[in-house]
């Protein structure tokens, strides 16, 4: 998706929409994942004033936003393990609270193999259908689009990524839109 004089998470410079909607996704991706990485555990559960959010708790979300929207919104098949088997009644923040339970390896395995999961069926599925094809999220009544349901994984990436950015900073002055040129995952 993107012109490879650039860094992988830069979106192309004059593209075609679907090339500017994953470029923007992607680049959420790579900001994201660059937020938190390299960090201990107290690192990914740092927490800043009243807020339960952490880092290791995004990376868990996101990873769930990932599956879900490469099966059950896409098609309706299970969003797979570890989500399907996890009690959301008892505790509907389970993705951001049994993060704090889980080793870094474990959470960066997590996201960035849901990110790949999601990358692969989404590519497969514009190539079929493009992105005004019907996907399984909506009811029968009422079209729901793949191009709707990635804008809306966008907007998501767009406002954790914001809160990651404050949390990064506050755990180790970590500031910055882009990662530097050389930057890939540590894991």
């Amino acid at each position: 998706m993107t012109d490879s004089a650039f860094p992988p998470w830069e979106p192309p410079l004059a593209g075609t929409e679907v090339e500017h909607l994953l470029g923007g996704l992607d680049r959420q991706r790579w900001t994201l994942r660059w937020k938190a990485d390299g960090l201990d555990v107290e690192g990914l559960n740092f927490r800043v004033g009243v807020s339960t959010l952490t880092l290791g708790g995004l990376l868990m979300h996101l990873a769930g936003v990932e599956r879900s929207l490469a099966t059950v919104r896409l098609d309706g098949t299970p969003i797979g393990e570890p989500w399907t088997s996890a009690d959301w009644d008892a505790d509907p923040d389970w993705d951001f609270t049994w993060a704090e339970s889980q080793e870094p390896t474990v959470l960066y395995d997590m996201y960035d193999g849901a990110v790949a999961f999601a990358r692969d069926r989404i590519t497969v599925a514009i190539a079929e259908g493009g992105l005004d094809q019907r996907v399984a999220l909506g009811a029968p009544e009422f079209h729901v689009s793949l191009r709707r349901v990635l804008f809306d994984v966008l907007e998501e990436y767009a406002r954790h990524t914001g809160h990651a950015d404050l949390l990064r900073e506050a755990v180790d002055g970590l500031v910055g839109e882009d990662p530097p040129e050389d930057w890939r995952p540590r894991s």
